[in-house]
Order: C-alpha cells, then sequence, then structure tokens
C-alpha cells in the first residue's frame, strides 16, 4: 500500500468564494476538433521548458545525425569516381574512412538525442501524472459517482503516453526529418538539376498522397483512443463488481457484453486504423520503386552521354532511397501531432475541471474541539438543477451525544454525514463544529478529527498492520494493536497466516465481510476522533460479532460525538436522540421512549422490524 512521506499541505489554491457555473462532467470526453491549439500547445511546451538545456544538447546532437545522413551519398560517390574508377586505392580507403567516420558521428548524435529526449519525456509524463493524480483526488465525491474510474485511468495512462511518444520522439525528430529533406534536396540540386527534377515529381505526388491519408488516418486513430477508453472503463467496472457477477451468475452476460460490444468495437477501430496504414505505406514504397527506377533510367542516359558520373548516379539513387524516410515519418508525425494535441485537450480539461468544495484562501485550521455541531436552516442538493435532498435541516448536537439517523431509504440520512465530513457544501444555511462554520476552516483540519466507517469498506493492498495504520501515519504498531483490540479484531488478525504481516491483497478479498468491517472500525478509532460517524457501519456484521464490538464501542465512544446510521433500529435504542428523517425533511427527535410514546413515524418503523 503506498505510504506517504510527506504531509500534504492543508490549503489547496482556491478561486474566489462565488461559486462558478456548475462544470459539465459530460465535456471532458469532447473530441478536440482537427487543426492546429495554440493554447494546448504552449501548455504542452510549459513542461519542456525546465529542460531546455537537454533540449539543446539533444538538437545539437541530431545535426550530427543530419549531417551524417546527407553527406554519405556524395562521399561514397566520390569514392566510386575518384577511387574504384581511377584504380586508386588511397582515394578508395579515405573515402571509405570517411564514410565509416561521419556515419560513426550520425550514430553518436542519434544515440545522443535518444537519450535525452527519452529522459526528457520521462520526466515531464511523471510530472503530468503527479499533478493528474493530485488534482483527481480533490474532486469531489460527486463527480466520482459521475465519471467512471476506468475512463479516468484512460487519461492518466493513455493520453500522457501520448505525450511521452511526441516529446521522446517527434519533437526534436520532426526538426532532424525537416532538415535531412532539405538537405537532400540542397545536395540533389547542387550535383544535378535534371535528376532532381525527378525526385521533385515523386515529392509532389507523395505530398498529395500524405495529405489524403492523414485525414482518414487522425479519423481512425481518435476512434482507437475511444475505443481503448471504453475497454478500461469495462474493465474497471466489471472486475470491480465481480463479486456480484459471480453471484448472479451473469458471467455469460458480462462476456458478451464485453466481448461481443465493447472489445469489438476496440478491434474494429484498430484493424480500421491498420488498415489505412497499410495503404499508406506500401503505397510510399511502390512510389519510392518507381521512382527509383525512372532514376536509374534517367541517369543512366546521363551516363551514357557522359553528362554524368556513375558515382554522381549512385548518390542519386541512396538519395532518392533516403528520401521517402523523412516523407514518410513527417505524415506519422503530423498524425502523432494531432493525436497529442487531442491527448493534451482531454488532459488539461482534466486538469482544469473545477475542484468544486475548496478552502477559502484564507481558511484557518480547526483546532481541537469538544464535537458540537449544528445544523443551522440547512437545504442541500447535489446539482443545481435537482431537487432538494435536504429541506431547512435544524439540529444541534451536544458534544459527547449520541445521535442515531433513521429513515426510509433516500430519506436523506447519508447527506447528512457527508455535509459534516464536507464532501458536500450546503446549498443554503451552514453547518457548524463548535460554533466553526466549517466553510471557513481547512478541510484536512475538519476531517482529522472525524472518523467514518461506512457501510461498504475499502481495504488498500498491503498488510493488515499498514491497513489499519492509515486511521493514523503516525501511529504506534502498539497503537494500532491496542485499536484492533478495542474493536474485537486482534484474534482473527493474529490467527492469519502472517498476523498483522498478513498481505490481505486489494480489497481485502482474503478477508469475511465480518473482518474487513472489523478492520475498518480499528483504522477509524486509531485516529481518536473527536466526531465518529458509523454509516450502516454493522450491517455487514453477523449478530454474534456485533454484540462482541457492542462492548468496545460503548468504551470508544464515551466523550465522542457520534452519528449512527442503522437501519436495524435495535443496534441504537441507546443513542441520546434519534432523529427521524423523511423525504430529506426531520418529521421527529427525541430518545428511543420518547418516540415510541408518540406512535409517530419512529413507532411505525420500530414495529416493522
Amino acid at each position: 500500500m503506498p505510504r506517504s512521506t510527506a504531509q500534504k499541505p492543508d490549503k489547496k489554491p482556491a478561486a474566489s468564494k462565488a461559486k462558478p457555473a456548475e462544470p459539465n462532467i459530460l465535456e471532458l470526453d469532447e473530441d478536440h476538433k482537427p487543426g492546429f491549439d495554440r493554447e494546448v500547445t504552449l501548455r504542452l511546451f510549459s513542461y519542456v521548458k525546465p529542460h531546455r538545456r537537454e533540449f539543446t544538447v539533444a538538437v545539437l546532437a541530431m545535426l550530427l545525425s543530419v549531417i551524417a545522413n546527407v553527406a554519405g551519398p556524395p562521399i561514397i560517390g566520390w569514392s566510386i569516381d575518384e577511387g574504384i574508377r581511377r584504380r586508386d586505392m588511397s582515394v578508395l580507403f579515405i573515402g571509405v574512412f570517411a564514410f565509416i567516420f561521419i556515419q560513426l558521428l550520425g550514430f553518436i548524435g542519434f544515440r545522443i538525442q535518444l537519450r535525452n529526449m527519452a529522459v526528457i519525456g520521462q520526466t515531464i509524463i511523471r510530472k503530468l501524472r503527479d499533478q493528474l493524480f493530485d488534482h483527481i483526488q480533490y474532486l469531489s465525491i460527486g463527480f466520482f459517482a459521475e465519471y467512471e474510474a476506468g475512463r479516468l485511468i484512460a487519461r492518466v495512462i493513455s493520453d500522457v503516453n501520448v505525450v511521452r511518444e511526441a516529446v521522446t520522439f517527434a519533437a526534436v525528430g520532426t526538426i532532424r526529418e525537416v532538415l535531412m529533406l532539405f538537405g537532400i534536396i540542397i545536395s540533389m540540386l547542387l550535383i544535378n538539376v535534371p535528376l532532381t527534377a525527378v525526385a521533385f515529381t515523386v515529392l509532389v505526388i507523395l505530398l498529395i498522397i500524405a495529405n489524403v491519408w492523414r485525414i482518414y488516418a487522425r479519423a481512425a486513430y481518435l476512434r482507437v483512443s475511444d475505443a481503448n477508453a471504453k475497454v478500461y472503463a469495462e474493465l474497471s467496472e466489471a472486475f470491480n463488481g465481480v463479486r456480484v457477477t459471480q453471484a448472479f451468475a451473469r458471467l455469460g452476460f458480462n462476456y458478451n457484453r464485453f466481448a461481443g460490444d465493447i472489445n469489438m468495437e476496440s478491434r474494429r477501430a484498430a484493424v480500421r486504423a491498420a488498415l489505412i496504414s497499410g495503404v499508406f505505406y506500401p503505397t510510399v514504397e511502390l512510389i519510392g520503386g518507381v521512382a527509383t527506377g525512372t532514376l536509374i533510367f534517367v541517369g543512366g542516359v546521363l551516363a551514357l552521354e557522359n553528362r554524368i558520373t556513375v558515382g554522381v548516379l549512385l548518390a542519386f539513387i541512396l538519395y532518392i532511397q533516403q528520401f521517402f524516410f523523412p516523407i514518410r515519418l513527417l505524415a506519422q508525425r503530423y498524425n502523432l501531432l494531432q493525436s497529442v494535441i487531442a491527448s493534451g485537450y482531454r488532459i488539461f480539461k482534466l486538469m482544469d475541471f473545477p475542484i468544486d468544495v475548496r478552502d477559502e484562501i484564507n481558511a484557518d485550521n480547526l483546532p481541537p474541539i469538544a464535537g458540537r455541531i449544528r445544523f443551522e436552516d440547512v437545504s442541500f442538493r447535489y446539482n443545481a438543477d435537482g431537487e432538494l435532498v435536504l429541506k431547512n435541516i435544524d439540529l444541534d448536537v451536544a458534544p459527547g451525544s449520541r445521535v442515531a439517523l433513521v429513515g426510509h431509504t433516500g430519506a436523506g440520512k447519508t447527506t447528512i454525514v457527508k455535509l459534516i465530513m464536507r464532501f458536500y457544501d450546503v446549498s443554503a444555511g451552514r453547518v457548524t463544529v463548535d460554533s466553526h462554520d466549517i466553510q471557513t476552516i481547512t478541510q484536512s483540519s475538519l476531517r482529522r478529527q472525524i472518523s467514518v466507517v461506512p457501510q461498504d469498506t475499502h481495504l488498500f493492498s498491503g498488510t493488515v498492520m499498514e491497513n489499519i495504520h492509515y486511521g493514523r501515519l503516525d501511529a504506534t504498531e502498539e497503537e494500532v494493536v491496542a485499536a484492533a483490540k478495542a474493536v474485537g479484531a486482534h484474534s482473527f488478525i493474529t490467527a492469519l497466516e502472517d498476523g498483522y504481516l498478513t498481505d490481505i491483497k486489494e480489497g481485502g478479498s482474503v478477508l469475511s465481510t465480518g473482518q474487513r468491517q472489523l478492520l475498518a472500525f480499528a483504522r477509524a478509532l486509531l485516529a481518536d476522533p473527536r466526531v465518529l460517524i458509523l454509516d450502516e457501519a454493522t450491517s455487514n456484521i453477523d449478530t454474534q460479532t456485533e454484540r462482541q464490538i457492542q462492548e468496545a464501542l460503548e468504551i470508544l465512544l464515551q466523550g465522542r460525538t457520534s452519528f449512527v446510521i442503522a437501519h436495524r433500529l435495535s443496534t441504537i435504542t441507546s443513542a441520546d436522540v434519534i432523529v427521524v428523517m423523511d423525504h430529506g425533511e426531520i418529521v421527529e427527535m427525541g430518545s428511543h421512549q420518547e418516540l415510541l410514546e408518540l406512535e409517530g413515524v419512529y413507532h411505525q418503523l420500530y414495529t416493522l422490524v
């Protein structure tokens, strides 16, 4: 399980207090319009800027590679004309040595270029992923409820990889291909104009073909990218829900959905992209072959007329072979440029997605609290156009009180505790902790004094010790063990193969549901919170285990303000205050006995149990 070595700052840069227009999550998957995007390009180049020295070295090294490629054919031609044709071994030796030397310089330059750009690319990919990961963590709980985790993974993995590929291979590579192309053309013009005219004819044809190809190729590659994102999303959802899938025997259904629809669409997109590439590259090779044949014919005629030498003809043949290489790569670079702009657009769209629950610029850290929680005429809706989930809630909870929230599903119980944790901001009214409006204090200082045990326990990859430690990273091993003992988890932990050092894998798959819940109790209690929230926390624990932890909870809840959400009303009869909710409103409030005597909503709920 990842362990942070540095504390996250309490304050994240905040916008103005006025609420911006509500962002549209669907816009995150919008395709970028074809063409150059100056803003995205400049933002991408800003990541290269800190590496100016490495970039400059890569460009200088690239020039060596270009010189080696352009200078090679004339050296060979000179060796043939002045060495072989005149039977001068010393000239031939010099020509061969010069050719090998210049190629060695090109090899060194090309290697330095690739090494520097690979280092820059990997550094940029790390920075981009760090920034994306950091930003995504701060997005609201509502964002994750609407946006698929698989698509987020696609942004962080696939789109960032496209940027890395562009930096590593295309940034300097494109300059290299352009310089090489111009170098070849200038060299050919200096050697012989008629033969250069043949090459120019081929160049025009290739540019027309490449221009048509890039249009179809870009659409095909975007389709591949979108199809891959859907595969990521489907895999994430399917694997996270595998228990439900197996429980309902829907393995075949899921397989048909994945293999027959989503993965098949990915295959179709990839095949189409491959077919488009399969048309372009063989066409380039065919044209290259025709051009070489034409050049041999024209050059042969000129050689027979003694207008050029055999060495010049050979140099031109070598140039024409090199001529197609940069053109083919430039066509690829163009599509890569389009892909990187599209990927950069999606990356920055996600990176700029507003964090709707933010600390104010001057937010203070919450001092140690007694645990008084107040809701003052609080109303709340999850989105601007939605219905009110909570309506005019007034609630004053004294420090150390045990409050039970009951009501039918959808009554607003869980929303109450989400607002206490400030997972969302209220739509109207305010929530205070010890008279501090929670919107004026930092979220981290608030949540450090509140622990929550949700219904669905999440355990991380790692040991039992590390998972409990997650509640308070500076806790000692003795404190971890004490917390486990307090909730009755110690006995089953020590019975595991490696005790507290047992690796429980992602999600705690080697543990029973009740055992995972007990670890969540231990993790929450290790944090030593002033406010403890139990959101259906005992729903997955059998009656015997529940009785086992009740005594521990009685001790541990002493002096703490606690909020308990439970459908089994028998578990909350000892609460100081029972708050009965219905359709987002508090309809009854009082002790267990007082509410039974009212013979109202609570009485109906309790007698139905």
